[in-house]
């Protein structure tokens, strides 16, 4: 548990396509995420729209912009489509104009994060976990000090299917239920979803929280939105910030008892 009174906040942005995007959201949605003051900024995947390099500058400049702490790891998009680089260099325009690592770590007092990049140059909408990444997991979460929030953010989320499943997925909810993961952060749907994870035999539930998009114009309906995370001693409570006209308001809002 966290001691009394300790609070984080996570903001949580993810789908941003730049490339296609709306602008107006692009100019709001920042000073929106400013406004809930976070402890972290995690952005999951889906950049940019082709993993073209002045997309990534965009991007790169669209992150500067956004307050720090930031986690930030790649999605599908951020993979060159069909070329030569996909397969010789698929993370190359990524790596050097967004993040060296592809699998970031960030510890702050009280909390403990890890990113994932779950698209290989091989898969172009499903993605994969490998055995190394959950081992990470384990490693990196599970030791993490008493009492800070285990967050794990990725692209795809873990309990999708069809073709946006996660490959290597009951090996992943077996290394979360092993390093009592907290907050499991996800993208790539569009669509928001937050609710407890089942992870088999064990009673330890982490909470996911699937984003929409934030500024794109890839809405499959739903709009956009982003999503913050107040984290106390008690609860954990998770709030849908959806668009409306050239502001943003509160949607969907669901509270968590948090474990111990």
């Amino acid at each position: 548990m966290l001691d009394a009174g300790a609070r984080h906040v996570v903001a949580h942005l993810s789908d941003l396509h730049l490339g296609a995007h709306d602008p107006a959201a692009v100019a709001s949605v920042v000073d929106d995420v400013a406004a809930v003051a976070p402890t972290l900024t995690v952005v999951t995947g889906d950049l940019t729209m082709r993993a073209r390099a002045g997309q990534f500058r965009r991007a790169r400049e669209f992150l500067d912009r956004l307050p720090g702490p930031l986690l930030v790891v790649a999605g599908n998009h951020d993979v060159p489509l069909v070329s030569v680089e996909r397969v010789l260099a698929p993370y190359r325009r990524y790596q050097r104009l967004i993040l060296p690592e592809l699998d970031p770590v960030l510890r702050l007092p009280g909390l403990t994060a890890l990113g994932l990049q779950t698209t290989p140059r091989w898969r172009w909408k499903s993605g994969r976990v490998s055995r190394r990444q959950s081992e990470a997991v384990v490693s990196v979460l599970g030791s993490a000090p008493a009492g800070a929030v285990r967050l794990l953010a990725l692209h795809h989320p873990p309990r999708a299917t069809g073709l946006e499943r996660l490959v290597g997925r009951d090996r992943l909810l077996r290394a979360l239920a092993r390093a009592r993961v907290d907050l499991v952060l996800a993208g790539h749907t569009h669509v928001f979803r937050t609710g407890r994870m089942e992870l088999g035999a064990t009673a330890h539930r982490p909470i996911e929280v699937v984003a929409g998009t934030a500024v794109s114009r890839r809405t499959r309906g739903t709009g956009r939105s982003w999503t913050v995370i107040r984290v106390d001693a008690s609860a954990v409570v998770v709030e849908e910030r959806r668009q409306s006209g050239t502001g943003w308001r509160t949607g969907t809002v669901r509270r968590f008892p948090r474990a111990g």
